[in-house]
Formats: structure tokens, C-alpha cells, sequence
């Protein structure tokens, strides 16, 4: 089995939980390597976080560039047709470290995904299909792209979501976000949010929520 190279950061001790993380378009895996010690856990949560590194691919919407991306986007209207192939194609690469967490002996319910930006876009995709109930889905300055074809699991229909954007974003604006939240809602998915002054970014505050937003996934 081949897997997507990663940035893996282990706990002190034996780790009892993980998180996987993607990042956004054109970044890597070590994009928000450095939020890890930011984050202040409870001494008995031994977290192993996991930050894939993307393939690089041509983006249409960079004149074809090849760059780090979870999937081509064609276009940048507010609605964004994107390849959803792709995406799903990632959300199989994502699927895969799940399951080597689980064989690695992480439950699934102990797992958390991850995303911001594009890599939330597949975060969405992974989470809301994946066969065995997971600890949470955390969707960052992002938008669900595959509302209109994704499979949805019945192990996922109670999953915690948690939606983060910034009010001052200028690439994933910020009505991208609160569509997802109706979208989810429409599906009877149940939904909490918080948004921040900020751009096409992360900030302190959020930083400090995310961490407590995990732990009480994780308690």
C-alpha cells in the first residue's frame, strides 16, 4: 500500500488520538506544522498529528501551473467548479491514512479530519463518507464542493462539525462557509461555528479554540 508522504508529529507518550490535517492550495504539509505547539492539550491526550503533503498537479485557474492541490479548480466564481474526480481522488489518499491509523491501533472514533481551504474541501468529502463513525470533522476558511455527489455514511450523520472562517476573507469568501453550514443543516447534520477578523488565515484565538474544540472531542 502506498500512502501520501506526510509531516507527522508524534506525542510524548504513546499516542491515543490523532488528527489529520490538509492543507490549502499550493502549500504543503509543513504549512501548519508550527500551530502544533500553539495548542495546549490535557496531560492524558497523547495526539499524533498528520499533515499530508498534496500531489502536485496543473491548476487551471494558475495558467496550468503545476503546483501542490488536492484537485484542479477551473474556475473562481463564487460557486467554483472544481474536479470533483480529483477531490475524491484525494479523499481516497485521505481514507488510506485512516485506516493506517486504525491498523496503527487508533480507534476511528479518536480520529479527527482536518482541512483548510482546498484541503477542507476534501476534509468535507472524507469525513462525511467514511464508513466508521469518526471524533470530528473540522472545516477551516473552506467550502463543501461536493454537496451535490458526495456518498454519505451512516456512521458519519452525528459527527461534530465544526465550521472556522474569516470574515475579512478575500480567496474562500466567507459566504462559501455559511453555505456549507446550510448545506450540512439541509441534511440534518448539526453544525457549530465561529468566525474571526481575519483574512485567508489562521489567527491566535482560533488557534486556542481549535485546541479546546479538539480536546472536548477527544475527552
Amino acid at each position: 500500500m502506498s500512502y501520501l508522504d506526510c509531516v507527522v508529529i508524534e506525542p510524548q507518550e504513546q499516542a491515543n488520538a490523532s488528527v489529520i490535517w490538509l492543507h490549502g492550495l499550493g502549500a504543503d504539509g509543513h504549512d501548519f506544522e508550527p500551530v502544533v505547539p500553539m495548542m495546549k492539550f490535557p496531560e492524558n491526550m497523547h495526539i499524533r498529528f498528520i499533515f499530508p503533503h498534496s500531489p502536485k498537479i496543473p491548476v487551471t485557474i494558475n495558467g496550468g501551473m503545476v503546483m501542490p492541490a488536492w484537485y484542479d479548480i477551473l474556475d473562481m466564481s463564487v460557486d467554483r467548479k472544481v474536479d470533483a474526480a480529483q477531490l475524491k481522488q484525494s479523499a481516497d489518499a485521505i481514507d488510506a491514512l485512516i485506516q493506517r491509523e486504525i491498523e496503527q491501533g487508533i480507534p476511528a472514533q479518536r480520529i479527527i479530519i482536518a482541512g483548510f481551504s482546498q484541503g477542507g474541501a476534501v476534509a468535507y468529502e472524507t469525513a462525511l463518507r467514511f464508513a466508521q463513525p469518526l471524533a470530528g470533522l473540522l472545516a477551516m476558511s473552506t467550502y463543501f464542493a461536493t454537496k451535490d455527489c458526495i456518498n454519505l455514511s451512516a456512521a458519519n450523520r452525528n459527527i461534530d462539525i465544526m465550521v472556522m472562517h474569516g470574515s475579512q476573507d478575500p480567496v474562500v469568501l466567507p459566504v462559501l462557509g455559511e453555505q456549507a453550514k446550510q448545506n450540512l443543516r439541509q441534511l440534518d447534520y448539526k453544525v457549530e461555528s465561529k468566525t474571526y477578523a481575519m483574512p485567508h488565515a489562521v489567527c491566535a484565538e482560533q488557534i486556542s479554540d481549535i485546541a479546546d474544540w479538539i480536546s472536548a472531542r477527544l475527552a
